[in-house]
């Protein structure tokens, strides 16, 4: 299980760096869209090459690729109201807990002492790098950052359900980006307004450099799901707060206080006591 939950660890860079990339495109609609064909073209191919997964995975399968739609919206939605410094870790730490929660209370999981201190330390990093600066202000940036928290837990746990039930990830894997894809680009361009094609042009660059990291990155967690424990697999994902928020601070311009360091080193602790309880 070590060596899974180290290629998790790993999906983590790739993750923060796609949601940079959909941060500097400034344009949410076009980075969606962007992300949605890399994603429809990456499960097409999927789907062709491994077939159906099994008839017991469906109902997942189907309501795992509405919500990821949902919150690629929600995701760059809030990038218009706040830094991804601030923002990243309150969507990613809101995740973890749910996930956990639910897992332990309905799925039946079962996590040793150890993994179970190493979560706490992981989610209390993250919860600290999300009010490192106090308490966040109430207003729309931190309402779709929950928001998309929420859904993140949402399709965590009906992929961490659905792949264990499919008989074939990559199966799954193909029809959950098959059916993701043209759905969330139909939206963007219906709501992308005046202009929306020579938009994407200039953006395709950076935009589906975005796509590629987003479909590797999830699609590694999914397969995952079906190998290791669902707290372990998401609290390790969301170590991606530490590289969101270092490349914010290198990158973007964003601003680090010493809170916030120290939140990173937590976090940072908190991952590898998870690595070797694994």
């Amino acid at each position: 299980m070590t060596l899974v939950l180290t290629l998790v660890l790993g999906t983590a860079v790739l993750h923060a760096t796609w949601n940079a990339l959909a941060k500097s495109v400034g344009d949410r609609w076009v980075a969606s869209a962007l992300i949605g064909v890399v994603n429809g073209i990456a499960g097409l191919c999927a789907a062709l090459a491994f077939g159906r997964p099994a008839a017991a995975a469906w109902p997942y399968l189907v309501v795992s690729a509405a919500l990821q739609a949902v919150y690629l919206l929600t995701l760059t939605s809030a990038y218009q109201h706040g830094d991804l410094s601030r923002l990243y870790p309150i969507m990613r730490g809101t995740a973890p807990v749910l996930v956990t929660g639910v897992s332990v209370a309905v799925l039946g999981e079962r996590l040793g002492p150890a993994p179970w201190v190493g979560l706490i330390i992981l989610v209390s990093g993250i919860v600290l790098l999300a009010f490192g600066r106090g308490v966040p202000r109430v207003d729309a940036g931190l309402g779709l950052a929950l928001l998309t928290g929420v859904i993140i837990a949402g399709y965590s746990l009906a992929d961490g359900v659905g792949v264990r039930s499919s008989a074939d990830p990559l199966a799954y894997l193909g029809w959950m980006f098959a059916l993701q894809g043209p759905v969330l680009l139909a939206v963007c361009w219906w709501r992308g307004g005046p202009g929306f094609a020579a938009r994407l042009r200039q953006h395709a660059g950076r935009g589906l450099v975005g796509g590629v990291l987003s479909v590797t990155s999830y699609g590694t967690v999914v397969w995952a799901q079906s190998r290791a424990p669902l707290p372990l697999v998401s609290g390790l994902r969301e170590t991606s707060v530490v590289w969101a928020a270092l490349i914010g601070r290198l990158f973007l311009g964003e601003r680090l206080v010493a809170r916030e360091w120290l939140a990173i080193g937590l976090a940072g602790l908190g991952a590898v006591v998870l690595q070797l309880a694994g």
